[in-house]
């Protein structure tokens, strides 16, 4: 038995999205999910309880961050960590790809790694395959990312090749440094852009060392939403049938959807949580400002067709109040909104899969929500 398995459930007829359920030493859940981000171990304003209450299983933390804060020596030293932030269900760690590629402007990358910069302080760090293993081993989640290369959008054909090639070798030098397969799941990251020649050259290499799962990368980088639909349409087919395919930084409403309609298990985005401290929530009639004055006597809650602690207990004029008054309570509450209300949407598009009829909720919710108004300004 691997760390990871998945079993498909149902596919939907009218769409060809899969109902499933991700098994995990912390636990199973069903897919198509959701997954909040605790990049420093914490799901920014929500508690562990309040997450579980909600309806979360898995939950994100990021490896370059905890291994910059508090350090991974002292996250193994405290039993790793689900035990250090009292989370007694599955968590998926990042390779820190991501963040040492955008978070700092002094990089060299190298066949060995990376040379960079400390984003906090200016130190000078390199983080290779092997250290990134090491650190999320020494974290010990249930699911770790390859180390790879995150290019930007767009980028130039060679470029992209001679990044999916290195990000394939790096993913083989991640697969042998991995100490601990049996309680672990190392999942493969493909890339390639939105060159279709290239992201089967990374899911065929990728494939080939044969991974517990595989996530798609390099999209919601800044591409049009239709480039990335026609990526998944293209890339998904790729992937076992057999195994997890995650769709990495993506949260807006939209595409949540239409990723689940092309065949993505696992999702995980900041959106939810970066826009609640904002001021912005999502409704079931689309995207709602409460910091705006016309919200200052409006004694409603955020979104009427919600149940989620924040709309049975307080209005928009109390949580506008909150949030103009720099209350922490106040993000607490667009927060919690926004994560119940993807979870929620979530468990809409699963019991849609059920019914065989994605395609027609996705209309449903597109033309509620706004999505269909031109120059609808949504997220």
């Amino acid at each position: 038995m691997t760390a990871i398995r998945y079993e498909l459930i149902k596919t939907c007829k009218q769409t060809g999205a899969r109902l499933g359920i991700l098994h995990t030493p912390h636990g199973s859940y069903e897919t198509p999910m959701f997954m909040p981000v605790g990049t420093l171990a914490t799901v920014k304003t929500m508690s562990p309880e309040e997450l579980k209450e909600m309806g979360a299983g898995v939950i994100l933390s990021n490896t370059y961050h905890l291994w910059l804060r508090p350090g991974h020596e002292i996250v193994k030293e405290a039993g790793g960590l689900h035990k250090f932030m009292n989370w007694d269900q599955a968590i998926l760690t990042d390779s820190g790809g991501f963040q040492v590629f955008s978070l700092s402007q002094f990089r060299k990358i190298e066949e060995e790694g990376v040379h960079f910069r400390n984003h906090l302080n200016g130190d000078k760090m390199f983080l290779s395959p092997e250290k990134a293993m090491e650190i999320q081993n020494a974290l010990g989640s249930d699911i770790m990312m390859a180390f790879d290369e995150c290019p930007p959008y767009p980028a130039e054909y060679e470029y992209m090749k001679k990044s999916v090639e290195r990000t394939s070798r790096w993913a083989e030098r991640c697969l042998k440094a991995h100490q601990r397969p049996e309680d672990q799941g190392l999942f493969g990251i493909v890339q390639g852009g939105e060159y279709e020649d290239l992201r089967k050259l990374s899911a065929k290499d990728l494939v080939a060392l044969d991974l517990p799962g595989y996530a798609v990368g390099g999209l919601s980088v800044g591409e049009p939403k239709h480039i990335m639909n026609k990526v998944l349409e293209y890339t998904t087919p790729l992937l076992p049938a057999n195994k997890p395919r995650y769709l990495m930084g993506v949260g807006s409403p939209d595409s949540l959807i239409d990723g689940a309609i092309r065949g993505i298990d696992m999702f995980d985005c900041v959106l939810p949580t970066r826009i609640a401290r904002n001021g912005t929530v999502m409704t079931s009639q689309g995207r709602l400002v409460v910091k705006n004055a016309k919200y200052a006597r409006d004694f409603r809650p955020l979104d009427e067709n919600c149940d989620c602690y924040a709309c049975k207990n307080y209005t928009r004029a109390y949580i506008r109040h909150l949030i103009r008054t720099d209350e922490i309570f106040g993000y607490r509450l667009t927060t919690y909104h926004n994560l119940y209300f993807l979870l929620q949407l979530m468990e809409q598009v699963r019991q849609a899969i059920r019914e065989d009829r994605l395609g027609d909720f996705r209309e449903e919710f597109f033309e509620q929500y706004g999505f269909n108004e031109p120059n609808a300004k949504n997220f």
